[in-house]
């Protein structure tokens, strides 16, 4: 049986491949279901991933050759489904740990195209054991430093001050340099505290506009000036399961690291983009369970994006792409994100490439 094709398109041209090639030629495991859930194609990608020939597929039903991942029973018809990070279990090969998302097929009701994802996206969800141990090290030591140090910063504040007060050559730019160093030091430590917060977050409904709209005109008054930030919104989201305060932060860091990766870019731009993900399912930390993470909204540069010896640890704390860089941002979005019962994954994607930053938020009626 062969998929229903929309008479719409064109034949191939000569020398064009025509859909079927290309589908074969797919770098990605992929199938085809029809109506009762049964196999109908699937490309040469698929055959190696689940060790299964496309013949000895066709006619059977997903669930005779690969086990799904869970929720994917309750899906909705003519709606999305996505898992990421998930593990499978083909019947003809080792279990494996896929991102498994299933498309509807436009104007053919009931066909599928499913797609067995083996990409960095289920790498990164897969280090969030690495990245709670993480962040669970960097409050012990935040909380040592701040006791450690914090308090004897006053008293060499206070000297400073003192020595000002003296009428002496060179004093006065003395003074100012030990009271900015101090200040300086104060400030970091003050970000390392934010990491010894363990108060539960104060969940409740919010509009994500109002949110998003104060986050960037804090960000074109300061440290965004000169610099074009783009809003593509979806207007129909409805409300998210989230800590105000935690939301406004994270957003304003994301802005921020952005803004601060378009030092040296020609036309540097900002994009802001919301959208509801129909079937998204992600475990938010290893420990808990998968939740139904719809609401997304992620912040794009267009600038080089993090070093690629870096790039996978950019969450983890004290690690910077940038000279000046403490290491501190983007593990206390994730912290916040996660607090929130959500996920925050890095990515280069897009024509042209841009750098993204995706936060997926659970919406207030679950």
């Amino acid at each position: 049986m062969a998929p229903p094709r929309s008479g719409l398109r064109p034949p191939p041209q000569p020398g064009e491949p025509d859909l079927t090639e290309i589908f074969g030629g797919l770098p990605v495991a992929a199938l085809v279901l029809d109506p009762q859930d049964r196999v109908v194609r699937a490309n040469m990608a698929c055959e190696h991933l689940l060790n299964h020939s496309e013949k000895a597929m066709l006619g059977q039903r997903l669930d005779r050759i690969v086990t799904p991942p869970e929720g994917y029973a309750g899906r909705r018809d003519g709606h999305g489904f996505a898992a990421f990070d998930v593990e499978i279990e083909p019947t003809r090969s080792p279990r494996t740990r896929v991102d498994f998302v299933e498309q509807p097929i436009a104007e053919h009701p009931g066909w599928r195209i499913v797609t067995l994802h083996q990409a960095p996206t289920s790498r990164r969800l897969s280090v969030g054991a690495d990245r709670s141990a993480g962040a669970r090290a960097a409050i012990g030591a935040a909380a040592m430093l701040a006791h450690e140090i914090k308090n004897p910063l006053s008293g060499i504040r206070g000297a400073a001050q003192l020595l000002a007060d003296d009428s002496g050559e060179g004093r006065a730019e003395l003074t100012q340099l030990i009271t900015t160093e101090v200040d300086r030091i104060a400030a970091l430590i003050d970000r390392m505290q934010d990491f010894t917060d363990t108060r539960p977050p104060k969940l409740a409904p919010h509009n994500i506009y109002p949110l998003l709209d104060h986050a960037r005109r804090v960000a074109l008054a300061g440290f965004a000036r000169g610099i074009m930030i783009e809003e593509r919104f979806d207007p129909s989201l409805p409300p998210v399961m989230m800590d105000k305060d935690a939301f406004q932060q994270v957003a304003m860091n994301l802005l921020k690291n952005a803004a601060e990766a378009l030092k040296d870019t020609p036309e540097p731009k900002i994009v802001l983009t919301t959208q509801y993900r129909h079937g998204v399912a992600m475990r938010p930390a290893p420990d808990q369970p998968r939740r139904w993470l719809p609401i997304e909204f992620s912040v794009s540069d267009n600038g080089p994006g993090a070093p690629a010896d870096i790039a996978s640890h950019l969450f983890e704390p004290f690690v910077s792409g940038k000279p000046e860089g403490k290491g501190l941002g983007l593990p206390l979005v994730e912290k916040l994100v996660r607090d929130m019962g959500g996920v925050v994954e890095y990515a280069r994607a897009g024509d042209p490439e841009m750098t993204v930053f995706r936060v997926n938020l659970p919406r207030a009626d679950g």
